[in-house]
């Protein structure tokens, strides 16, 4: 299912946060945000799993209004992955992920072979199948990263939103889960702070900053030294992956943030 976000505009505490924000999540595309901390990712993706309602602007499901659904139907196409997650669950493992069926549930109704069956799978697809007896509150982070993250594929939502999924994984588990992604073909929606794996991951980028959207295409389109300069502050390159092709971000990590301003002026194509 395709997202459509139109002139969205998200405020609390008296403060803009997103202002006007116009940006789309293609079926079956892996759509990214990225932009400096504090840009409006986070609070972007909380108004699209209705965590945040917004000031001005919509979300639209095929073309439907997220806020005109019933929050059980939207549970059943939406399943998010946020920052600010509990992590006291005095749960097993499985029942952590079990969890992710509610919405498919009626009130007081046990499982049946089916949800067992989306869970056991779930599991396995994060490589977490050995660890299911285990309890929740022994994890470490990275362990927990992925049992929420399963918990997301056993609610078998049409669109997954995720707020920096790689949080607290070792690089094998970041590259394995990102290639899940990949795998999945569901529409997601996800905010990432490493570009390059942004750069690998995602068939489009949306580049937020100060609560606007800046620059949209593909990441070859995006990611461009101009742009490293002007909105992250930073002094880079780019360059073919030599293993796959994909943009490659360099930085600069010896120049001072303020040399960052020789770059070439926004929009100006990537290095190959």
């Amino acid at each position: 299912m395709r997202i459509d976000i139109e002139d969205l505009h998200v405020a609390y505490a008296g403060r803009t946060v997103v202002a006007g924000a116009h940006l789309v999540a293609e079926n079956g595309q892996i759509t990214g945000l990225v932009g400096p901390n504090g840009s409006g990712k986070s609070t972007l993706l909380r108004t699209v799993y209705r965590h945040l309602k917004p000031a001005a602007g919509r979300v639209l499901l095929a073309g439907t209004d997220l806020r005109e659904m019933t929050p059980l139907r939207s549970a059943q196409h939406v399943a998010a992955l946020p920052q600010e997650r509990g992590s006291d669950f005095e749960l097993t493992v499985r029942e952590v992920v079990a969890m992710g069926r509610t919405p498919y549930k009626r009130a007081f109704a046990g499982e049946d072979a089916g949800d067992r069956d989306v869970v056991a799978q779930a599991l396995t697809d994060v490589g977490m199948g050995q660890q299911a007896g285990r309890r929740f509150t022994a994890l470490s982070g990275g362990e927990r990263q992925r049992v929420l993250l399963a918990q997301a594929f056993a609610q078998n939502p049409d669109v997954l939103v995720l707020d920096e999924p790689t949080n607290h994984l070792d690089v094998r588990h970041q590259v394995e889960l990102l290639a899940l992604l990949r795998a999945q073909r569901r529409t997601t929606l996800v905010s990432l702070h490493d570009l390059n794996a942004a750069a690998s991951v995602c068939d489009r980028l949306h580049v937020l900053h100060e609560g606007a959207v800046v620059a949209s295409g593909t990441p070859r389109e995006v990611l461009t030294p101009a742009l490293m300069a002007e909105v992250f502050g930073v002094r880079a390159a780019v360059v073919d992956h030599p293993l796959t092709g994909d943009p490659l971000i360099a930085f600069d990590h010896r120049a001072p943030a303020d040399q960052a301003s020789t770059a070439a002026p926004l929009g100006a194509p990537a290095r190959r």
